[in-house]
């Protein structure tokens, strides 16, 4: 028997939604709960993150279960921010920690380490908490996370959530002002903005695999109607089936923008602030594994088939330990309407089902 009810501390969690790097209860409340289990417990990893180790007395692997914290960000109508788990990130660190409670006195050999890890949405989190030396020693890495109805039955786990490359860019445009009457002394941003637009959407990849290139946000304004805006700017998303593909795209885009907007006479600089998040780098021994792990504890049937799509800054991980073994499951659990929705809701009687997978990947290394 769990040592912890999932669901309650589920509750606890979604009541104090905060963002990435700003995770300050949530790591309090994690941190003291795994104190009070029995772990070691380092706080302030990566800022806000918080690690608890349990040793056996037998040698053996360092294996880490990992969870992220940061709720996202949305705009009322009054123009204030309100945070809310509209991604499951409460759900992943309630799994994790009630695993955490069924695991701490039933490790006989290496090390089990906990991560609770900040600001995945913002893709710093990870980055984070390795400059910080969390993976220094890990050998085997684990995470989950709780999927839409769109990717598998709520009830069946996938042993393998195939996250694309994924990234975002701003564009920043610089152009030169005039009198709307005299437009031919200017250079028009916002016309540079329509022209790089129309250049991204007329990028052609390979077919036969996923990705998208998308504007998400315009933005180029003066002071007045009748004044040519001489600064522009440009959000766009990124996403891609591989790492190859993805440095491929990545270079049409560069060359679309730039081309588009020097066209006029603009000048585009691109940034990336979040970096380009990896496509998923698995270990298909180990993901194997975890389908078979699936198979005994909950039923054949309810394993289910690889879902796709999203991105997820626990690749970046394995990317810069590749000796390091990585596994990342799905857990059905019937989100609606989808990730990242406001009012996304879900099964919360399907959080069990984690728990039991990630103690039993746990318990056949280090048990």
């Amino acid at each position: 028997m769990s040592k912890l009810d999932v669901v309650e501390i589920w509750k606890e969690l979604h009541r104090m939604p905060e963002p990435g790097m700003n995770e300050f209860k949530t790591g309090e409340f994690l941190a003291d709960a795994l104190e009070k289990l029995g772990y070691e417990v380092t706080r302030g990893v990566g800022k806000t993150g918080v690690v608890g180790v349990v040793r056996g007395k037998e040698p053996g692997p360092v294996v880490m279960l990992r969870a992220d914290m940061d709720a996202l960000p949305f705009k009322n109508e009054d123009g204030s921010i309100e945070y809310v788990h509209a991604c499951g990130h409460d759900s992943h660190s309630a799994m994790v920690l009630t695993a955490a409670a069924e695991l701490v006195d039933k490790v006989k050999k290496g090390t089990l380490k906990i991560l609770f890890q900040p600001a995945e949405e913002t893709l710093e989190g990870a980055l984070a908490v390795m400059k910080d030396g969390v993976i220094d020693d890990v050998d085997i890495a684990l995470g989950l996370h709780v999927r839409p109805v769109q990717d598998i039955p709520a009830g069946t786990c996938c042993a393998a959530v195939r996250h694309s490359a994924s990234t975002f860019l701003c564009v920043e445009i610089e152009g030169k002002s005039a009198h709307a009457a005299r437009p031919h002394l200017g250079v028009n941003c916002a016309e540079a903005a329509a022209l790089i637009t129309n250049a991204i959407c007329a990028i052609k990849m390979n077919p036969a695999l996923t990705w998208s290139c998308k504007v998400t946000s315009i933005s180029a304004v003066s002071s007045a109607s009748n004044i040519i805006p001489d600064r522009g700017e440009l959000v766009l998303d990124v996403r891609a089936q591989t790492n190859e593909l993805m440095d491929e795209l990545l270079e049409k885009v560069r060359r679309a923008i730039e081309g588009a907007a020097s066209s006029i006479g603009a000048k585009a600089i691109i940034k990336f602030p979040g970096g380009v998040i990896p496509a998923a780098i698995y270990d298909e021994d180990l993901v194997a594994e975890v389908a078979q792990t699936i198979k005994e504890e909950l039923g054949a049937d309810k394993l289910a088939p690889d879902c796709g799509g999203g991105g997820e800054d626990f690749h970046y991980f394995k990317q810069a330990k590749p000796n390091m073994k990585a596994a990342y499951f799905g857990l059905g659990a019937g989100c609606t309407p989808g990730l990242h929705a406001r009012n996304m809701t879900f099964d919360t009687a399907q959080l069990s089902k984690g728990v039991k997978v990630l103690v039993a990947m746990a318990l056949k290394k280090l048990g």
